[in-house]
């Protein structure tokens, strides 16, 4: 793995981790369903701009069509949405904690649901991630977090991991961000139709809502996409999923540091139990780097 790869993957791991504090500050000005619905409408039309300047179509087969409607359903509109929802009264910290434990999700799934093998590395990594979840999920329980959000971010983190291990090996035939940008907009449609129903349409033009909506928009939503998929071609999908363990800490060091929330020891363990099991996973699931014979000019 090269320098160039390590920062793609660094940056890629700060914008994500990000995102749920940039969230955090939305709803505390408006309607959460409303804003998601409103940023997967700008960040998918920039997307399909972007897509079609690269030369991309919109003319998908059959099967690329229904991926892109389950992924817009279960990740941008399920998962986001009800993180979004949670974050009303669920710190952003816990929330990117819960959500960094996808990679165990996907995993066990896959072992238990697809027959998928695991080593010994890798299966104590699930162990360890998922008792550092459960270390943090009973240290803020007892604390009194609210437990509907708790749950929301729950279920939320449930539907990101049907997603991820429904377009496992998946063909985008070249439209990858053409598709991305469509994913967007079926999730903005169902949010909008969602939020029509269940939220009024009010909110508080804060300077703070402008910022951290348009940061939301053009970094998380859209730079984070570009960044991945490059990260992606330069290194491919396991290894760059590999980055997905510092997750936790980026995630509750960002939240600490911009809206004051508390770490406590606990908290501390549990985000470094958790990353080592991401990373036992990762790594135990990652091709043996090719021996190189002569240095590569590419």
């Amino acid at each position: 793995m090269d320098a160039r790869a390590i920062l793609l993957g660094l940056g890629f791991a700060v914008m994500w981790s990000s995102a749920f504090t940039s969230a955090k500050l939305i709803v505390a000005d408006a309607p959460p369903l409303w804003a998601l619905a409103l940023r997967f409408l700008i960040s998918g039309l920039l997307a399909i701009g972007i897509a079609r300047a690269l030369g991309q179509s919109w003319q998908l087969t059959r099967a690329q069509w229904r991926l892109t409607i389950l992924f817009g359903l279960c990740q941008n509109a399920l998962y986001l949405g009800l993180n979004f929802v949670a974050m009303k009264t669920v710190p952003a910290g816990l929330a990117s904690i819960i959500a960094s434990s996808m990679p165990l999700l996907v995993a066990f799934a896959g072992w238990v649901a697809m027959g998928e093998r695991l080593g010994r590395v890798a299966v104590a990594g699930l162990v360890a991630g998922f008792a550092g979840v459960s270390l943090i999920m009973g240290t803020r329980i007892s604390g009194g977090v609210d437990l509907f959000g708790l749950s929301l971010c729950l279920m939320g983190v449930v539907a990101l991991a049907v997603a991820t291990l429904s377009v496992r090996g998946a063909a985008s035939g070249g439209n990858v961000l053409m598709v991305v940008g469509l994913q967007m907009l079926v999730g903005s449609a169902i949010l909008a139709a969602v939020a029509a129903a269940t939220e009024p349409l009010v909110f508080d033009p804060t300077p703070r809502l402008a910022l951290a909506f348009a940061y939301t928009t053009l970094v998380p939503g859209l730079a984070a996409t570009l960044v991945w998929f490059m990260l992606v071609r330069r290194i491919g999908p396991v290894r760059a999923a590999t980055f997905h363990f510092l997750n936790p800490f980026l995630g509750v060091a960002i939240a600490s540091l911009m809206l004051g929330e508390r770490i406590g020891p606990l908290d501390i363990v549990g985000v470094a139990i958790i990353m080592a099991g991401i990373l036992a996973v990762q790594l135990s699931r990652a091709p043996a780097a090719p021996r190189a014979v002569r240095r590569s000019t590419v």
